[in-house]
C-alpha cells in the first residue's frame, strides 16, 4: 500500500504529533508498505530522511491549545501539493490535525485518495471551529474516516463536527522503556528518592505547581530530589530557578533536553513520575512512558490523563493546580516502596496494550476498512447506473 502521512507542524521539531507520525511511519514500513511524510520543515531538505517531503519552509509560531504550534502559511504550498499528489497517486493519505492550516487543507482540497484524519488535540472550547464551522465543514466532508486519539479528543471535535470517530490511541515503544537492562543515570543513582518531570516548561504543563509541591515534599521527605527533563530553553527555566533559590528549595536539577536514547534511563532513575498539567492534554503519552518503565505516576486529574491512569492502580490522581494535594500524593508514594512496586507492575501491564505494533495494526485495519467501503460504494454506484 502507498501511504502518505501529513503533518501541519514543523518536522521533525519535537512534539507529540511529530513523534506519533514518526513511529507510525516506521511500523508501517516494517509491515512492507511504502510511506512518505509530507510536512513543512525548518530543517534543510538535505538533512531530512529521503522519504520526507518538505512542503513549506517558512515556519510561523502560532499559539494553540496552551502551547505554540509551528506551521507554514505559505501560499506556494497549494500548487506544490497538487503536483505532488498527481505524481504519487497514494492509496491512503493520513492527515494529522486535518483542520490546521495550511498544508492539511491543501492536501484535502486536491486529494483523490482515501483520506483519513487523526484529531490529536483536546480543548474544552475551540473558537476557530466555532466561527469557522462553515468553511471547515467542507474539509471534514473530504475525510473518508476520522480517528481520535482519546475520548476527550473525540468530544473536543465532535462538538462542532458530529460524526463517526474511531478511537485509536497514541502508541509507545514498550521495549524501549521496559528493557530490564536499562541503567539508571549514575549521578542520580545515589540513594536519594527521585521525582521526575518530563516536558516543556509551558504554562499548561503545570510545572510551577510541581515546584511549589516539591517544597512541601522536601519538608517531609528530605532525601527527595526533583529532576526536570524536557526540550526547554534557558529563558524558560529561569523564573523557576529564581523561585527555587528564593524559597531555598534544594535538590531541583534542571537537565533540559536529552536524546531519545537517553530518556528511558531517566525513567529508570526515578522513584515517582509526576505530570502536573492543568489541561489541554488529549492523551497521557508521558504517563505511558513512565508506566512502561515500571514507575508509579502522580498526575493531575484531567481529561486525557484520567483516561489512561486509574487512581490507586498505576498511580495517583490529584486535583489540577493544587500543590498541596500534589505534594500529598508524591509523599505517599515516596514513603511506600511496596505500593510503588505494585503500581509499577500494574503500569507495565497496562502500557503493553499500547505498544506501537498493536496500535499500527489497528490504524492499518482502519485503512483497509475505508478502502473496502470506498470500493463497495463504487460498485453500488455502477450498479445503479446500469
Amino acid at each position: 500500500m502507498k501511504i502518505a502521512q501529513v503533518s501541519p507542524y514543523d518536522y521533525p521539531f519535537p512534539g507529540g504529533v511529530t513523534e506519533h507520525i514518526s513511529y507510525l511511519d516506521r511500523h508501517l514500513r516494517e509491515m512492507g508498505h511504502e510511506v512518505q511524510i509530507i510536512a513543512p520543515s525548518s530543517t534543510p531538505e538535505e538533512e531530512l530522511d529521503s522519504h520526507v517531503v518538505r512542503v513549506g519552509n517558512v515556519i510561523v509560531p502560532v499559539p494553540f491549545s496552551g502551547s505554540v504550534a509551528r506551521i507554514s502559511l505559505s501560499p506556494r504550498i497549494y500548487l506544490r501539493v497538487k503536483r505532488l499528489l498527481q505524481r504519487e497517486q497514494f492509496d491512503v493519505i493520513h492527515i494529522h490535525e486535518p483542520m490546521t492550516p495550511a498544508l492539511p487543507m491543501a492536501v484535502l482540497r486536491h486529494s483523490k485518495a482515501v483520506n483519513v484524519g487523526t484529531f490529536h488535540a483536546y480543548r474544552s472550547t475551540h473558537a476557530a471551529y466555532e466561527y469557522g464551522r462553515p468553511m471547515f465543514r467542507y474539509f471534514v466532508r473530504r475525510l473518508h474516516g476520522c480517528i481520535a486519539v482519546s475520548i476527550p479528543a473525540r468530544e473536543s471535535v465532535a462538538r462542532y463536527f458530529p460524526g463517526e470517530y474511531r478511537i485509536i490511541p497514541n502508541g509507545i515503544e514498550t521495549r524501549r522503556f521496559g528493557n530490564e537492562d536499562i541503567r539508571p543515570i549514575e549521578r542520580f543513582d545515589d540513594g536519594m528518592l527521585n521525582v521526575l518531570f518530563v516536558g516543556r516548561l509551558e504554562k499548561r504543563k503545570g510545572f510551577k505547581y510541581l515546584l511549589r509541591a516539591f517544597a512541601r515534599v522536601k519538608e517531609r521527605v528530605p532525601e527527595s530530589r526533583l529532576i526536570v527533563v524536557g526540550a526547554y530553553e534557558h529563558e524558560d527555566k529561569a523564573p523557576f530557578v529564581r523561585y527555587a533559590r528564593y524559597h531555598h528549595i534544594r535538590h531541583v536539577k534542571f537537565v533540559g533536553y536529552v536524546h531519545a536514547e537517553e530518556l528511558p534511563r531517566y525513567y529508570h532513575t526515578a522513584h515517582v513520575f509526576c505530570a502536573p498539567s492543568t489541561g489541554f492534554e488529549s492523551f497521557g503519552i508521558v504517563l505511558l512512558e513512565a508506566m512502561a518503565s515500571g514507575i508509579p505516576v502522580v498526575a493531575s486529574d484531567i481529561p486525557g490523563y484520567n483516561a489512561v491512569l486509574e487512581h490507586g492502580r498505576e498511580g495517583l490522581l490529584a486535583p489540577a493546580a493544587e500543590p498541596v494535594a500534589l505534594a500529598e500524593a508524591i509523599v505517599a508514594l515516596l514513603r511506600d516502596p511496596q505500593q510503588r512496586r505494585y503500581m509499577g507492575e500494574q503500569g507495565r501491564r497496562k502500557a503493553a496494550r499500547y505498544d506501537w505494533s498493536i496500535i499500527t495494526r489497528r490504524v492499518y485495519d482502519f485503512y483497509l476498512e475505508l478502502l473496502e467501503r470506498r470500493r463497495m460504494t463504487a460498485i453500488l454506484k455502477d450498479v445503479r447506473t446500469c
